[in-house]
């Protein structure tokens, strides 16, 4: 048991299991927590787009230290202590203009946790067997089980207890992340690799992705951001919260080992993929806007593990698939400032605002708009990799016949 435990491999799985874990007591229950304070709409909207905004800073920035130094468990652990640290003060305030103030600070070190743990995820399954979703479905079962167990938890201490719950669980996780490997040995002398980066960033591939991607991801902010607060006001209670988010992250586990076996990492296979997830989107906020009840919004969760959790999974193998190795926590670090970053703020006040004057059915209309909008590019960049798949085929024919 004990051989098992100190595997690297093992300590990974538990490490995702609690890290993703804790941050069931954020997105789901934050936004009640700011409602208990007796901030509105708006003023919940800018908090919840606090961590979007400041990761337009802290994913370059963590990003960038990782791929210097070669040591994303170090860059790991400092997140973590620095998020300990914010969240236990931030909690005890409830003035609107400090609880702001220190949520840059807590966020500067939270929002990059999950790119840099899929950086190094993907360096150390790297010429092995292992696939990249056997490790991110811990994260979801994490989640899940922290979410349904968390529900009834909150409705008895009391959602202002929220802060301790919360910062016991990230404890664990920071145990757990001294036990992982580091990415590898830096080389003396070494410095961030200016010319695989600028050669990313003039791939007109990869930004098209970064830029459909930040389309499809508002809409998904929008909803994490205020599916508490409308089950809420259709007379639902933590507990509904709490399935709607568990049913949302479980489905994820089996969907992960399924799409480790099934997904082709080609151009033409993930792309097509991400043009499916867009039409599902689309369905998915579609229904939102017609739910009447808090029991229709829990059932419609069921499609957050075939959009959300497929693109998270499909984004993070491009990203892995177009990015050089030298520079591939900086690569994983764009993908999360833009599903992540800009969609995130733009979700937050765009949504805070859109919830608060026109209501959440209007709200989920656009979201299906946007998402349609995303699918037809996805749809465009898989159509060109089919015509060009086409073009290679019939050459290689025509060569064929010539040989014989």
């Amino acid at each position: 048991m004990r051989q098992t435990f100190s595997n690297p491999m093992v300590r990974l799985k538990y490490f995702n299991f609690f890290m993703y874990g804790s941050w069931s007591m954020l997105g789901p229950f934050l936004p009640l927590y700011f409602q208990h304070l007796g901030f509105d709409s708006i003023q919940i909207g800018m908090l919840m787009s606090v961590g979007p905004l400041i990761s337009l800073v802290a994913n370059p920035f963590w990003g960038y230290w990782s791929d210097r130094l070669q040591n994303t468990r170090l860059i790991i652990n400092i997140m973590l202590i620095g998020n300990i640290a914010a969240s236990q003060i931030y909690f005890q305030s409830d003035r609107f203009l400090f609880v702001f103030l220190l949520m840059l600070v807590f966020y500067f070190f939270q929002t990059a946790l999950s790119s840099m743990t899929s950086s190094l995820t993907l360096h150390l399954i790297e010429n092995t067997s292992y696939q990249f979703g056997t490790f991110r479905l811990w994260g979801s079962l994490g989640f899940a089980v922290m979410v349904i167990l968390s529900s009834p938890v909150i409705t008895w201490i009391g959602i202002q207890n929220l802060g301790y719950l919360y910062g016991s669980f990230v404890l664990i996780t920071l145990l757990f992340s001294f036990g992982l490997p580091a990415q590898g040995k830096r080389k003396k002398g070494s410095a961030f690799p200016v010319k695989e980066f600028s050669k990313l960033m003039r791939s007109g591939l990869f930004l098209s992705f970064l830029l459909l991607s930040v389309l499809v991801s508002i809409s998904n902010q929008m909803n994490s951001n205020f599916i508490s607060l409308f089950i809420g006001s259709l007379g639902g209670s933590e507990v509904y919260v709490g399935w709607s988010w568990f049913i949302a992250a479980i489905l994820e586990v089996p969907l992960f080992l399924m799409l480790d076996r099934y997904l082709k990492v080609t151009e033409k296979a993930m792309f097509g993929v991400l043009t499916v997830v867009g039409a599902l989107y689309t369905v998915r906020w579609t229904l939102m806007a017609l739910a009447g009840s808090p029991l229709q919004i829990v059932l419609i969760q069921l499609l957050h593990a075939f959009t959300f959790g497929v693109m998270f999974y499909t984004g993070t193998q491009i990203c892995d698939f177009l990015v050089p190795k030298a520079v591939r926590s900086s690569g994983q670090a764009l993908y999360g400032l833009c599903s992540v970053g800009i969609s995130g703020v733009v979700g937050g006040l765009f949504g805070g605002w859109l919830f608060d004057h026109l209501g959440a059915e209007r709200m989920y209309w656009l979201c299906a708009v946007l998402s349609a909008a995303g699918m037809l590019g996805f749809l465009g960049i898989w159509n060109h990799f089919r015509r060009k798949g086409q073009e290679q085929a019939g050459r290689g024919t025509e060569k064929g016949i010539s040989l014989g």
